[in-house]
């Protein structure tokens, strides 16, 4: 049995995610919600049973006709891919039939036109373990979490280095606080855009303001933003997200000329602290840009020195080989390089689509 959940279903949706249970923020309606606002495409949950097995999925459906690149070269709602929304996700199994299960998706891919899948499972989670007969699954790199059981772990779990810039960050009068206020969304952007302006990030990355109010509204008791304030300036401002246990890094930024403070590792630690006061046992980093160990990810791990890393790993399946080609030969009429760009799909490389080649290359 297969049952398929849209965001006007949104309470029946949320019911069925939460009565399992190693489900997170990534998998409920109101987080999804904000991305199919963004345009990315037609948020589902996908829910199977079979026995006393059973599974939900979540994914961003995409009609790949919309994509400038077949335009006028596909009819409109012929043909679909997904891809995991932004962030992690993948399949949660409960039971042990779980080859009966991944069968009768496969057969439900098929017959509703899906050609392929990207999946970025979840690193606390670890839900690819036992699915590499279905996907090919990929070990992208590592991510950063916080053991946030108990106050001294957290401390204890700090590098000397950060440690000291944390006691530097205190003295230097920087205060932390937190809130769910609408007023902080434009203060928010500010700073967010100018975060991404130094970056050079892809124009996806600056999301609308109703992106945010989504956040705000549809995640009322599962998100808030963070942020430091040195002489009545805001110095840093990061929104984290938190659900049965688990809670997440999502979005940051902060002002350069700030930086020499260290208020974003002053808001991390308070963070923390938070998580462990409200029961949260952990509180999830992210790792680097591109999952690789480069500066970002090595400010992580000063918060998590003594623990070992979590994994990050992507999946890929083709459901239908023959179409998948014929997409990949139809792009390759306008360029004859998009094999060896080591995307997936291929048939979406390049075009602009800038923001898919962030999470999907591999």
């Amino acid at each position: 049995m297969i049952k398929e959940y849209t965001m006007n279903e949104s309470e029946q949706w949320d019911k069925v995610v939460r009565s399992f249970k190693d489900y997170d923020i990534y998998y409920l309606s109101g987080y999804v919600k904000a991305f199919e606002q963004n345009g990315d495409g037609r948020a589902q949950l996908i829910y199977l049973e079979h026995m006393d097995t059973r599974a939900i999925n979540v994914v961003i459906k995409r009609d790949i006709s919309k994509s400038p690149m077949f335009a006028g070269k596909l009819g409109s709602g012929e043909w679909f891919d997904l891809t995991t929304p932004y962030g992690y996700g993948g399949f949660l199994i409960e039971g042990p039939d779980r080859k009966a299960i991944l069968k009768e998706y496969e057969e439900y891919a098929r017959k509703k036109h899906i050609v392929s899948e990207f999946v970025r499972f979840h690193p606390l989670v670890e839900n690819w373990d036992g699915l590499d007969c279905f996907f090919d699954i990929i070990h992208l790199g590592n991510t950063v979490c916080i053991d946030t059981g108990s106050e001294e772990t957290i401390w204890n779990n700090f590098s000397s280095k950060n440690r000291n810039v944390i006691r530097k960050a205190i003295k230097s009068d920087t205060k932390i606080y937190w809130c769910r206020d609408p007023h902080i969304i434009s203060p928010f952007m500010e700073i967010y855009r100018s975060t991404m302006d130094k970056d050079h990030a892809d124009a996806y990355y600056y999301f609308k303001e109703d992106f945010y109010e989504s956040i705000l509204n549809d995640l009322k008791d599962n998100a808030m933003w963070f942020y430091s304030v040195k002489d009545e300036i805001i110095t840093a401002i990061s929104i984290f997200m938190f659900c049965n246990g688990k809670m997440h890094y999502h979005l940051s930024a902060s002002r350069r000329e700030y930086q020499h403070l260290a208020p974003t590792n002053l808001l991390l630690y308070e963070a923390a602290m938070w998580a462990c006061r409200n029961g949260y046992t952990r509180l999830h980093l992210g790792g680097g840009v591109g999952s690789s160990k480069d500066s970002l990810y090595a400010f992580k791990k000063a918060f998590n020195k003594n623990g070992r890393d979590t994994e990050f790993c992507i999946g890929k399946k083709v459901f239908n080989e023959e179409m998948y080609k014929l997409l990949v030969d139809i792009r390759k009429e306008t360029d004859s390089d998009i094999l060896a760009a080591g995307y997936f799909p291929a048939y979406r490389f390049g075009g602009g689509n800038k923001s898919q080649n962030t999470w999907e290359q591999c």
